[in-house]
């Protein structure tokens, strides 16, 4: 989810200097500039104890489970087994590294790693209608090949 873009420093200013001149209490200069009290009440707190207007930089977000040195695991186990589906791969993952991560998390790595979930072909392509359901029933129930991505 995105967040939205922090409210300009003019903005910001324009509030502070209401605020320093008393133009009104917290309440109302929210409703004067359009923002809301709590944005105001943070922006006089960082105020009083910074001296600052700008907003603060971003924090960075979530690290993720799967870092660099695990995703040359990760490679590892594919080269391996090519055809391994995502859910052998967390149990491998977990078996060599000791990282236990959900087949979604496993997926994204094998993403960044630029490879792609294959379909395991069951059988000949001129096979019959009939045959060929049966073949997308097990692929619907999770047998997956793991490919790089030419």
């Amino acid at each position: 989810m995105l967040m939205p873009a922090p409210h300009s420093n003019d903005l910001r200013q324009r509030v502070i200097d209401a605020y320093i001149a008393k133009a009104g209490s917290q309440r109302q200069l929210a409703d004067r500039f359009q923002v809301s009290l709590s944005f105001v009440q943070r922006l006089v707190r960082r105020y009083q104890k910074t001296g600052q207007v700008t907003p603060l930089p971003h924090a960075g977000g979530a690290t993720p489970k799967v870092n660099p040195e695990d995703l040359s695991i990760v490679q590892q186990l594919v080269d391996e087994q090519p055809d391994a589906i995502l859910s052998e791969l967390c149990e491998r993952l977990a078996n060599r590294s000791g990282i236990q991560i959900s087949s979604s998390t496993m997926y994204r790595a094998v993403q960044r790693l630029e490879l792609t979930t294959k379909k395991k072909l069951c059988m000949p392509v001129n096979k019959t209608v009939h045959a060929l359901n049966r073949c997308a029933l097990s692929i619907v129930i999770g047998f997956w090949a793991l490919t790089p991505i030419i």
